[in-house]
């Protein structure tokens, strides 16, 4: 009988050890779980914290893009709408629609003319003929150089820049090519066949071509 009592408790003992060592390695499992789990929920906390500031500094430059975007339009539209009433008169106004088409902006120019209060917006091919596009396309080449910083110094060349102006307003371009020359500080360096564009330069060349051979010769120049 004794016999018997201790053999069950020697089983017991060794049950209860067993149990004592698979307590102790599954509480060793445990704590390394749990401290895994600290360290991945310190990560995902500095993770997301990274999230948001990075989704703030996104914002950030979102509306800085489209605040120097709206900037630059308005200078845009005023440059332009200068040059079309000086050249013109002041019933005529530029505008730019800007929109997003495929996650990049495009812009969308029309002329504005006012007739008798009454405003009417076009196309600039379809506002009053070619002269109107001329001048905007000149207006709009002055804008973009004055607005970036690409082309900080030099001349402004242009090859034929009013073809398509009539004689009533072709006076009005050559006094806003002088404008444009003398505010923005720039050479402008200019072909042309039409005679009230040279006439406003400082110094004028004559391009001939005589028996095969192109003779230049000085044609006018105007004392400063």
């Amino acid at each position: 009988m004794i016999e018997d009592l201790d053999g069950i408790i020697a089983t017991i003992e060794k049950y209860t050890q067993q149990l004592i060592i698979e307590y102790s390695v599954k509480k060793s499992i445990k704590e390394k779980l749990e401290n895994e789990l600290t360290i991945k929920q310190n990560e995902l906390e500095q993770a997301t914290n990274l999230i948001d500031i990075l989704e703030q500094v996104r914002f950030l430059l979102q509306r800085t893009s489209e605040y120097a975007r709206e900037q630059i339009k308005q200078q845009i539209e005023m440059l332009v709408t200068h040059c079309l009433q000086f050249v013109f008169g002041p019933n005529l106004e530029f505008e730019i629609e800007l929109n997003e088409v495929r996650g990049k902006a495009n812009a969308e120019f029309y002329v504005i003319s006012t007739y008798d209060d009454v405003k009417i917006k076009t196309k600039p091919q379809d506002a009053r003929g070619g002269g109107i596009v001329d001048v905007i396309s000149l207006a709009l080449r002055i804008a973009v150089i004055q607005s970036t910083n690409a082309y900080k110094e030099g001349p402004l060349i242009l090859d034929e820049p009013a073809k398509h102006v009539s004689n009533e307003y072709i006076g009005n371009v050559a006094q806003l090519l002088k404008q444009i020359s003398d505010i923005f500080h720039r050479q402008v360096i200019m072909v042309t066949h039409n005679q009230y564009l040279s006439e406003i330069a400082d110094l004028a060349y004559k391009v001939e071509l005589k028996n095969g051979v192109s003779e230049v010769v000085v044609y006018n120049r105007l004392e400063q």
